[in-house]
C-alpha cells in the first residue's frame, strides 16, 4: 500500500512535458523581445528620439517592428519578422520593405505609402506580401516618421501584422 500512495503522490506534482514546451517556447519569445528592445533603445539613444511617444514597448509584444532610414534600407526588424515572413533580421538589414512586394501586391496602394513617405505623413494600409518561401499573406502595416531631439526626421517605422489578425 505504500508503494500505491508514492505513485499517487508523484502523479500530483507531475507536471506534463507538453507544459514545459510551452513555458519554453514563452520564455524564448521573452528573450526575444528584450533583445529586440535593446537594439531598438540603442538606436533610439543614438539618433534621440521619444522611446515613450513611439510606443514601441507596447506593439513589439504582438506586432513586427520594422525601421528603415531615409533612403527606406531597412536598419532594424523585430525577431517576429521570422514568424510573418520566414526571413530572418540579418537576411532583411540593408534591404527595402519592396523586397515583400510581388505580383499580386497593389500598385495604387503602394503608390499612396510611397507618396506618405515622402510628404513624411503616417499612413495605414493592408497590402498584399510575400513570405520567403514565396507564399502570399495580407499585411497591415501602419507607418509614420521618427523624429529625433533636433525636430528632424531620421527614420521611418512600421508596426506590421497579418492583417486576417487586425
Amino acid at each position: 500500500m505504500k508503494n500505491a500512495d508514492h505513485e499517487d503522490a508523484s502523479y500530483r506534482y507531475s507536471v506534463p512535458i507538453l507544459a514545459w514546451d510551452f513555458h519554453y517556447e514563452y520564455v524564448n519569445e521573452l528573450k526575444a523581445i528584450v533583445s529586440d528592445l535593446k537594439k531598438l533603445h540603442d538606436i533610439s539613444t543614438q539618433y534621440s528620439w521619444n522611446e515613450k511617444e513611439l510606443e514601441i514597448e507596447e506593439r513589439i509584444k504582438n506586432e513586427v517592428v520594422v525601421i528603415t532610414d531615409l533612403n527606406l534600407k531597412i536598419v532594424f526588424a523585430s525577431s517576429k519578422i521570422k514568424r510573418m515572413t520566414g526571413y530572418t533580421e540579418a537576411e532583411v538589414l540593408g534591404n527595402t520593405p519592396k523586397m515583400f512586394q510581388g505580383p499580386e501586391t497593389c500598385p495604387s496602394a503602394l503608390k499612396e505609402i510611397r507618396e506618405a513617405i515622402q510628404l513624411k505623413t503616417a499612413f495605414e494600409k493592408t497590402i498584399e506580401n510575400y513570405k520567403k518561401n514565396g507564399k502570399m499573406y495580407s499585411c497591415h502595416i501602419s507607418g509614420f516618421p521618427v523624429y529625433n531631439a533636433k525636430g528632424e526626421v531620421s527614420h521611418f517605422i512600421a508596426f506590421e501584422r497579418n492583417a486576417f489578425s487586425a
